[in-house]
């Protein structure tokens, strides 16, 4: 299987309109577009009945002590864990690409409702459910694509990988709320092939450059 995007290049850096977040010289950051990329993928082996796509950081600092805290920086050898930014399930074999912005288009408070999405397929709960647990203006359920945002003060790029998933079956045994580690055990012994396409993103002034 082969994975593309109009919207960045593999490697190569995520444009600011597919970011929860960008940089704002006064606050550190401010709201985003938070559209999705485009998507598109290609052949995909005989017997798939549906497509997976993640999307995941595996930068996230695993402890959250200096994360955007003045003075302070996050330490490049902090250990990492993956977050979860987009979790979408049971596309049907008929659909071998998604739009700019199909399943997201603005940064939505306490999150974007869900499971049910385009194409009859279902979203996840992404990682900013986490996150947002303890804020009182934005906890939610955060269903769907919720784009990039890093801490400003890491002294690490962060990484964010797309990667879908082409299954032996139309839909995953899954019910109610699920994010992405749910997924990954639900998939496991009916994926025939996958591919990735990985993008990068700092809101680190002195990495930005």
């Amino acid at each position: 299987m082969k994975l593309t995007s109009t919207s960045f290049a593999d490697g190569q850096r995520i444009p600011g309109e597919f970011a929860f977040c960008t940089p704002d010289p006064a606050h550190h950051v401010c709201l985003g577009r938070n559209r999705n990329p485009q998507l598109a993928w290609q052949d995909a082996p005989a017997g798939s009945k549906s497509f997976v796509i993640l999307c995941h950081d595996p930068d996230v600092p695993s402890r959250g002590d200096d994360v955007n805290q003045e003075g302070r920086s996050v330490p490049a050898s902090l250990p990492r864990v993956d977050f979860f930014h987009w979790v979408l399930i049971d596309l049907p074999l008929t659909v071998n690409a998604i739009g700019e912005g199909e399943f997201s288009r603005e940064v939505t408070p306490r999150g974007k409702p869900g499971p049910q999405a385009a194409h009859g397929a279902r979203q996840g709960i992404n990682n900013y459910t986490d996150w947002f647990a303890g804020d009182h203006d934005m906890n939610g359920d955060y269903y769907g694509y919720d784009g990039p945002c890093p801490p400003w003060n890491d002294e690490i790029v962060h990484r964010y990988v797309f990667t879908v998933y082409a299954l032996a079956i139309e839909k995953l045994p899954l019910e109610g709320r699920f994010g992405g580690a749910e997924v990954r055990a639900a998939m496991q012994g009916q994926i025939l092939a996958q591919a990735s396409l990985t993008g990068t993103y700092t809101l680190n002034p002195a990495l930005a450059g």
